[in-house]
């Protein structure tokens, strides 16, 4: 490896991002996986696609970082905006998603919204005043968190600030990265969430009703990483599991207790409800300024030689011609075992059923959803982590009249926006400060 010193250097990899045996297998299953589970929304063979071994929201488009080499999450992206003209991407690990926001921090036809710790923490991006820019310009929603948030204080500003994102930008799919970093009690993370209350963040999100992308991420407690997206692919099924852990030749992992669930803990609360409340209402504020879902000027679906396969997987059939005989072992090989389960068997005759849309409300609810088998991979994720991929089946707002342009974007606990001052603060990567005082005392 010394022969490539520079090499290495220059694509950053080494430190976080060592080289490793099967580094290219491992990059093809994880940005596959997700690539894949994007097509399977498009081309609507499924409502929820879910990817554990993706989630890689650090990595550059020439630069590997934080354990990411591949961002699988923006060539999932790239897919579903072949088919749908606006697409949502929700982070909620505890590091900022700066690899997605990159990518897309130019354009309209996405947008990113993260809910990460700020503040001497990596990558260290991620700023309230980060919000795209040219036609991406308030298309980039930051949501920076204090140490040791709980369940109540997470959805008290989770909740409304999606709900007003997805009936001001109306988009066409969802990519939820569901980063287990954000648990109570993981080795990097310093948020207190527990299992419910992470999940209730796919639980809400699986409300609407839109192609859902469901990826892995962080996690660095693997016992941990294992109860929360086992419980969350229950919630994306339609089931919530119980509370005991079924024998397993991974049993011994669950100790003490055995149980299906990750508890917060007494860690203190950093994040006061007036600090909370004035980050969520500049965030509304920013989302307020879009005025609407943005227009897509209408063209053909891009066409790939993929695509052709896809439509018609048995055309080299039709040009056998029918008076020629094939041996009776070659028509025993094409034969399906009648154990066996695949895609089109689960689909059954006539295309899909049971289509649900968010704007539906309560009658959505009563529709089945409907599993099929993904993409199954064992690997780890962020480096750290078990790994697998499934499939599952499954208003405007206008900006207000006299909206506050204050731009040191001071987010103190107590004093009002208008009679703040700038004080000195931690630099943006744009060289501007932004003032977070520490909470006052209990």
């Amino acid at each position: 490896m010394n022969s490539y010193i520079k090499e290495q250097h220059k694509y950053n990899v080494g430190d976080d991002c060592p080289v490793f045996d099967g580094l290219f297998d491992y990059c093809s299953i994880s940005a596959g996986g997700s690539m894949e589970g994007a097509a399977r929304l498009s081309r609507d063979k499924c409502d929820i696609a879910i990817n554990w071994a993706g989630g890689l929201h650090h990595a550059k488009k020439s630069e590997a970082s934080g354990f990411c080499y591949v961002n699988d999450i923006v060539l999932g992206i790239l897919e579903l905006l072949r088919y749908h003209q606006r697409v949502l991407y929700i982070d909620i690990d505890v590091h900022h998603g700066d690899g997605v926001e990159e990518a897309f921090y130019t354009t309209d036809r996405v947008m990113t919204v993260s809910f990460h710790k700020y503040g001497e923490f990596f990558p260290g991006t991620g700023e309230l005043r980060d919000i795209g820019i040219g036609k991406g310009k308030n298309y980039a929603l930051n949501f920076p968190l204090r140490d040791g948030i709980t369940d109540d204080s997470y959805k008290s500003v989770f909740e409304p600030v999606i709900r007003q994102v997805m009936e001001t930008y109306d988009p066409g799919a969802i990519v939820l990265q569901c980063g287990t970093d954000s648990l109570s009690g993981d080795k990097l993370g310093c948020l207190n969430l527990s299992m419910r209350g992470h999940a209730n963040c796919v639980k809400f999100v699986k409300s609407f009703h839109k192609p859902l992308l469901m990826l892995g991420g962080g996690g660095y407690t693997m016992r941990n990483v294992s109860r929360a997206w086992a419980y969350e692919t229950g919630l994306a099924t339609g089931f919530e599991l119980g509370a005991e852990i079924p024998m397993n030749e991974y049993y011994e992992y669950f100790g003490p207790d055995y149980q299906l669930d990750v508890k917060s803990s007494n860690m203190e609360d950093m994040n006061t409800p007036g600090y909370l409340e004035r980050v969520k209402n500049i965030v509304m504020e920013n989302l307020r300024q879009v005025g609407g879902p943005p227009s897509v000027q209408m063209s053909d679906i891009p066409r790939l030689p993929i695509d052709t396969l896809m439509d018609d997987p048995n055309e080299d059939e039709d040009l056998i011609p029918p008076n020629e005989r094939r041996h009776q072992r070659l028509l025993d090989s094409r034969r399906q075992n009648d154990g066996e389960l695949s895609d089109s068997d689960d689909e059954g005759e006539g295309g899909r059923r049971d289509h649900a849309s968010h704007r539906d409300g309560d009658l959505a609810h009563s529709t089945g959803r409907r599993a099929a088998v993904g993409i199954m991979s064992a690997g780890s994720t962020h480096g750290i982590g078990t790994s697998m991929a499934t499939a599952v089946m499954g208003g405007s707002a206008t900006p207000a009249a006299g909206s506050s342009a204050q731009s040191d974007m001071d987010v103190d606990d107590d004093a009002p926006l208008s009679a703040k001052k700038k004080k000195s603060g931690r630099k943006s990567s744009s060289g501007s400060v932004m003032a977070v005082d520490p909470p006052l005392p209990s």
